[in-house]
């Protein structure tokens, strides 16, 4: 199936859909520059063509700059085509998917979903493939405990900790502190 894409500016970077007939089947974010993100977008996706978006991947679009922009933004209504993806894959992404802003599930309740606690490290390997971020939002997944586990996107768990306050996310329960930005334990 033809594939297009566009760059579209955010306020953390040059950002890219990628759309099918059937969906978004891809999201970029930001690399060093347009030019970056452009060229992994077309390693990612090489038959892809630039293009303008239609009115499905202009809603896509529109939510992600705002949620980049701190809205808080539920992007669980854009259309996707994720057929090309392994079977265990879409399974997992359905149920990140299901999982509204301001929540958060582990990989073992997703995996207990599935119907075997076991697949948590499967699930999140599932999740560090995900080629659409933000519209399936591993952001809203995290290890054990309330750890924040992995990100693979740039900024790695920095940035999901800041997706996760955009979105109002306490995932260890409110605090006295509860307007200040998550933060990301140093090593």
């Amino acid at each position: 199936m033809d594939q297009r894409f566009a760059l579209f500016e955010t306020a953390i970077g040059p950002c890219a859909v990628v759309w099918t007939a059937r969906g978004i089947c891809g999201v970029q974010l930001p690399e060093k520059d347009a030019a970056a993100t452009r060229a992994r977008v077309q390693r990612r996706h090489p038959a892809a063509v630039e293009a303008m978006p239609g009115a499905e991947a202009r809603r896509a679009i529109d939510g992600i700059v705002a949620l980049l922009a701190g809205e808080r933004r539920d992007l669980a209504d854009v259309a996707l085509d994720t057929q090309a993806l392994p079977e265990f894959n879409q399974k997992v992404y359905a149920i990140a998917r299901a999982i509204p802003p301001g929540e958060t599930l582990t990989y073992g309740e997703i995996a207990a979903r599935l119907g075997d606690r076991t697949l948590a490290r499967a699930v999140g390997k599932a999740l560090g493939e995900n080629p659409i971020p933000l519209i399936v939002p591993c952001h809203r997944v995290l290890a054990a405990g309330g750890k924040s586990g992995g990100f693979s996107a740039a900024g790695g768990v920095v940035t999901k900790l800041r997706l996760l306050t955009i979105e109002g996310a306490e995932p260890n329960g409110p605090t006295l502190f509860e307007h200040l930005p998550l933060a990301a334990r140093r090593r």
